[in-house]
């Protein structure tokens, strides 16, 4: 079996998460901020280790300011809609996640907030200038994606960025297909709230994400869980700082101790693990360059993406398509919309979707090879 489905989670994982998983299931066990006792500081030591390694990692405001959370959509919905106040505009892109597409309708539907689109062009390039043109003092928030989990095309964050610096607005960043493989700058890149989840291209567990926080801002997020946090015990309020403000209730602490093993692996191995998936990807993209009866949506090169490759096959059903691929040739894709239809909107995809190929720190040069020789023969 090849697995080329790294765009929904990675697999494998490096050695080290499962061992630390299960060293803390095994051998610690305990919750954080409750117990006066040492089993119970030394798992807080780690989770606070992780909190300093993800706020250098993405040149953050400290470890307080990494907040965990059960994934990111829910780090996303925190961040919009604990920021979003009657009569507020926001400004998202035409290549969203449904994890940003939705809160945001829903805002709107409700008739908290007006959204508007920055256009993007058919290989999923945000059209710059115009998408600067719309970020004026009336904009609350800018919410979007970094890298597309469609088209694995990039987004100008920076650019961006400097914009909302310079009228004072909010931007929110969701890194999910980005974090780990593509450096990010949060303080030189201005971004206010950056999103991601742990078991994507971070290479942690699932059920976990992380949203770090200018403090700038944190005071103006209002809290969408309310609980137990093993501070201020008192008070009827959410503590005022951070993480305790955003972490209500106990901690997924065998993802923690997991992210914490891979956050040091990455650490480690992050340049040869860039430099190969480029290399896996140039590879990948040569081998469709052309190629009668399949059309790429995204761009043609390594230049100005990542390694998530979508094709709509058409000479046949994208469903069919990928069932093949997988019954005759162990090729493990994913098929249709991608929770994504703004994306495939932008790039003429949509409603059939496509079959998307995304590669990993641990694809090889032979699945490769053998997802090209298959997808020639289907096409």
């Amino acid at each position: 079996m090849i697995y080329l489905d790294n765009g929904a989670t990675t697999y494998p994982k490096p050695d080290v998460v499962a061992d630390a998983v299960y060293y803390y299931i095994c051998n610690v066990g305990s919750n954080i901020n409750r117990g006066g006792y040492e089993k119970a500081y030394s798992a807080a030591e780690v989770v606070l280790e992780t909190r300093d390694m993800l706020s250098k990692m993405f040149h953050g405001y400290g470890p307080r300011c990494s907040i965990f959370t059960p994934g990111n959509t829910y780090a996303l919905n925190f961040a919009i809609k604990g920021l979003a106040r009657p009569g507020d505009r926001f400004v998202t892109s035409g290549t969203e996640h449904n994890a940003v597409y939705r809160p945001l309708h829903q805002l709107a539907e409700a008739g908290t907030v007006t959204v508007d689109y920055m256009p993007c062009n058919c290989d999923g390039e945000l059209i710059l200038d115009e998408a600067l043109a719309m970020i004026d003092e009336s904009v609350r928030a800018v919410v979007m994606l970094h890298a597309s989990n469609v088209s694995g095309t990039l987004m100008p964050i920076r650019e961006i960025g400097q914009r909302c610096r310079e009228k004072g607005v909010i931007f929110i960043v969701d890194a999910a297909q980005s974090a780990g493989v593509v450096p990010i700058d949060m303080q030189d890149y201005g971004i206010s709230v950056l999103a991601m989840p742990a078991h994507k291209s971070l290479l942690g567990p699932q059920g976990l994400g992380v949203m770090m926080v200018d403090p700038a801002i944190a005071g103006e997020m209002i809290p969408l869980v309310a609980g137990g946090t093993g501070s201020h015990s008192d008070m009827a309020e959410m503590p005022p700082e951070l993480p305790d403000r955003f972490e209500s209730g106990t901690l997924n602490l065998p993802g923690i101790f997991g992210l914490n093993a891979s956050l040091k692996w990455l650490n480690e191995h992050a340049d040869e693990v860039r430099a190969h998936e480029k290399q896996i990807t140039a590879r990948f993209l040569e081998g469709v360059r052309n190629l009668d009866g399949v059309r790429l949506a995204g761009l043609p090169t390594t230049e100005g993406r990542v390694g998530v490759i979508s094709l709509d096959f058409q000479n046949g059903d994208n469903g069919m398509i990928a069932f093949q691929l997988e019954q005759e040739y162990g090729i493990m894709t994913r098929v249709g919309l991608h929770c994504a239809p703004l994306a495939h909107k932008s790039l003429g995809t949509f409603p059939e979707g496509t079959v998307r190929f995304s590669i990993g720190p641990f694809t090889t040069e032979e699945d490769v090879d053998t997802a090209l020789a298959a997808i020639h023969a289907l096409a």
